[in-house]
């Protein structure tokens, strides 16, 4: 047995008995599902290939210099956390924020973030690897390592540069949020932001055609509306939409609409489902809306991010880490895993069961329910799709072989 079948394995058992599983069960106990109700799940989660969609892992490691391969006593993401979830692969998040586009910081910070995200993964190589293709997630898994395919979100150059997205291709990047994260860029409208082009313009079609042609999964979570069907349409290739939710539950701009969701299912796609109260509780949004109707912020100037450097704005976003929710959520608010169920059994009704996938956003701010605290509680999706009675086949499909399956139509060609 490979080492990092033992620690999956191990990791998804209650971790009470140290004198049977040692230092190693020591290591990991603190992160698992260790309740008696994991056992429920455990056997089905601990065979399953489980992959997520959308996991921030880096912009902690660039900015307050950790290393993924430790444990951290905050946040949702490291090494072994993802390991005692049972993770075998991830989009593996290149993430650049808003601030850095003023000053046409984003190349800058992209390049230094993939640097800094290939350093980390060979330095944790025992744990991790890159992977490029789907072969290469399943060679990956079949040495007993963590597949991570890298995916970008956020603008990697506003213009859309396509000698700069060659340039990360050989890098290793094989998935590409079109959008500049929440702002709408030179090619393609976001969801939340200025609707510019009606969608996408010319060289959206020109990225997507050159990321068909490279082998390159394109990215449609904050796109608008339009620009999601023009993308579906304009795409020879599955698309997905990484994380997010559906507007027919929680009206919100991030989440896509039931047209969008059949587009990117006619295609061969899948829609990942974020962990986040924001997209997937009417309850939680209803109080949100509330809050925001009776508390009136004082108006602050905004900075001018213009003139600021790129160390000057990595400060600035340092005093966020980690990016996690930090407010209490009343418990008629706070949803369980079955509201999460829920939603994901609404797009299985939808689309059916080869178009739905998990894309958690880790570390990138959702307030998770209330049995997930940290990438470790994984094994509580499992549980909760069991307890909609799923079968074994739609599970997996679920927790990851969806996502496996438009890799290696993208990729492996």
């Amino acid at each position: 047995m490979k080492r990092r079948d033992l620690i999956k394995g191990l990791s998804l058992l209650p971790l009470t008995d140290y004198s049977v599983i040692g230092d190693l069960g020591r290591l990991f106990s603190e992160g698992t599902a260790s309740s008696s109700e994991a056992f429920f799940s455990a056997d089905l989660h601990k065979d399953a290939f489980v992959m997520d969609g959308h996991i921030h892992v880096i912009t902690r490691q660039l900015l307050e210099g950790l290393d993924i391969g430790q444990r951290y006593p905050d946040g949702h993401v490291d090494l072994p956390r993802a390991i005692g979830g049972g993770l075998d692969a991830m989009f593996f998040s290149v993430y650049t924020p808003e601030p850095y586009y003023p000053g046409r910081h984003e190349v800058k910070n992209t390049f230094r973030v993939i640097e800094l995200a290939l350093a980390q993964i060979e330095k944790n190589n025992n744990l991790i690897e890159l992977a490029r293709s789907a072969s290469e997630i399943t060679a990956v898994n079949k040495k007993g390592k963590v597949a991570a395919f890298l995916d970008l979100e956020g603008g990697f150059d506003l213009d859309g540069d396509l000698n700069l997205l060659r340039a990360l291709y050989r890098l290793g990047l094989r998935s590409v949020q079109l959008t500049a994260h929440n702002e709408t860029n030179g090619f393609i409208d976001a969801c939340s932001d200025i609707k510019r082009w009606g969608g996408i313009n010319d060289h959206g079609r020109a990225v997507i055609s050159e990321m068909n042609r490279l082998g390159m999964v394109i990215n449609v979570a904050h796109a608008s509306d339009d620009a999601i069907l023009q993308s579906a349409a304009a795409s020879k290739d599955p698309i997905i939409y990484s994380h997010g939710g559906f507007r027919a539950i929680v009206d919100n701009p991030r989440c896509i609409t039931d047209q969008g969701a059949k587009a990117i299912a006619a295609k061969g796609g899948v829609i990942g489902i974020q962990f986040g109260s924001s997209f997937n509780n009417p309850k939680y949004a209803a109080w949100q809306k509330s809050l925001q109707r009776s508390v009136t912020a004082p108006r602050q100037e905004p900075k001018d991010l213009t003139k600021l450097s790129i160390e000057e704005i990595d400060r600035e976003i340092a005093k966020d880490l980690p990016f996690v929710y930090k407010t209490k959520i009343p418990d008629e608010y706070w949803m369980g895993t079955d509201q999460l169920a829920k939603v994901i059994d609404y797009g299985v009704r939808l689309l059916g069961e080869d178009h739905i996938a998990l894309g958690s956003d880790f570390d990138g701010g959702p307030p998770l329910p209330r049995q997930i605290k940290d990438v470790s509680d994984y094994p509580q999706m499992t549980k909760a799709m069991q307890e909609l009675g799923y079968s074994e086949q739609r599970i997996r499909k679920i927790l990851g072989t969806n996502w496996l399956r438009v890799i290696r139509e993208v990729t492996d060609k």
